[in-house]
């Protein structure tokens, strides 16, 4: 079953085609690659799933909903965007307190276990503006984990992870995936498509060049 219908979608920038009459799947249950250089598309195609931008033209349905029009952004999604924007005076477990509280239905033990699956001491109250650039990208995953959605849509989530901080993160991501979930991936890392995705879809201008 597909969680994910892209359906030829447009995105332009005044005269800059960003994406060009893309129209995609996503089964549910796997991880998808997406592939290319900076300025294919991977990440406006991202923000345009996610709801955080609309398209010219096209329609994008995320388990169920239209974007834009049943909903304005994603449902059940858990988002890496560009860099995780976190509080910096507060640690990595308050940050992640202030968001559950905001949710509403997030537990304490719950922020305390996905900061151990990432790899965090919930115990450490070092800021978060004294973390390292993997550090950071930890808290974003668990950050993106938090709510234990079906869905991740993940953008270079290896970004400033050192060699074991990757293997974690493989580990993590290919745990998610037996339990169910969904995972959209952006990477440079051939590496990290090869062992952990079932699908590759590569991009280029906006234009989708080959899926496999």
């Amino acid at each position: 079953m597909d969680c994910i219908q892209v359906r030829n979608v447009t995105k332009r920038f005044n005269q800059f085609i960003a994406l060009n009459n893309i129209s995609l799947t996503f089964e549910e249950g796997k991880i998808h690659g997406i592939v290319g250089r900076n300025g294919s598309g991977k990440t406006v195609l991202f923000k345009c799933i996610c709801g955080f931008m609309y398209p010219e033209l096209g329609e994008i349905i995320v388990n169920g909903k239209r974007i834009g029009k049943d909903t304005d952004i994603a449902e059940d999604v858990g988002i890496i965007i560009e860099n995780p924007g976190f509080l910096p005076n507060y640690s990595g477990y308050k940050n992640l307190r202030f968001l559950a509280e905001l949710s509403g239905n997030v537990k304490k033990t719950r922020i305390e276990d996905v900061l151990e699956l990432v790899g965090l001491d919930p115990s450490n109250r070092k800021n978060v503006g004294k973390y390292s650039m993997g550090m950071r990208q930890r808290l974003g995953i668990a950050q993106a984990i938090l709510e234990n959605p079906s869905l991740l849509i993940l953008d270079e989530p290896m970004n400033g992870l050192d060699n074991q901080g990757v293997k974690d993160m493989r580990r993590l991501f290919l745990s998610l995936k037996e339990e169910g979930k969904t995972i959209l991936l952006a990477s440079h890392n051939k590496e990290d498509i090869s062992v952990l995705c079932d699908t590759v879809i590569e991009m280029d201008h906006g234009e989708i060049i080959s899926c496999s």
